[in-house]
């Protein structure tokens, strides 16, 4: 019988082995995209969803000017606006359609995926490419091996590497904890 710890033992080595894959010049392009947007929209589905509405919550902690699309309070986008996308596979239909209507109005689109030849990908100023199963990805060279159920390893590096994003952004920004704290929610 294998333990619960154990298993978080193999997920963080897990995680630990994807994370040397991950191209830092890739990342580094995401967040300057961040940076130059006038307004930033997030979209994903899923779990891949839960994890970039986690980042959208920091960006706004941040300060920035950032909408979760589908949301009844979402403006319009518009030239210099950026959609970023969570999706493993880039081929979800609901965020491919929205990547095109993106395009049509002038905005950028940033993608956190598994599938660099994906159809968002294709529509992408900037994209980082992460390793993990997914069940959607068909090509074996891009999914890899992974000891969790589906998606799991993506979604979890994915939180990870946000989170770095963000404290990549503070930096940029000259933000710290304590200036970004009184954006915290205080309804709750």
């Amino acid at each position: 019988m294998v333990d619960v710890k154990n298993n978080v033992e193999s997920i963080l080595k897990e995680l630990q082995q994807n994370l040397t894959a991950v191209d830092g010049q890739q990342l580094e392009n995401f967040v300057q995209e961040i940076v130059k947007a006038k307004h930033i929209f997030i979209a994903g589905a899923g779990r891949s969803g839960l994890a970039i509405r986690a980042f959208a919550n920091r960006m706004m902690q941040l300060g920035l000017n950032v909408s979760i699309t589908g949301d009844y309070t979402t403006t319009s986008a518009h030239e210099g606006d950026l959609l970023v996308i969570g999706s493993g596979s880039g081929e979800t239909e609901s965020l491919v359609s929205m990547a095109k209507k993106a395009k049509k109005n002038g905005v950028n689109i940033a993608l956190n995926t598994i599938n660099p030849a994906s159809t968002i990908a294709q529509m992408s100023t900037a994209i980082f490419v992460l390793p993990g199963a997914s069940p959607k990805v068909e090509d074996a060279d891009l999914i890899g091996q992974s000891v969790q159920p589906m998606g799991s390893s993506f979604e979890q590096l994915s939180f990870l590497i946000y989170d770095a994003m963000i404290m990549r952004l503070m930096e940029i920004l000259g933000e710290t904890t304590d200036t970004m704290f009184p954006r915290h929610a205080n309804l709750e």
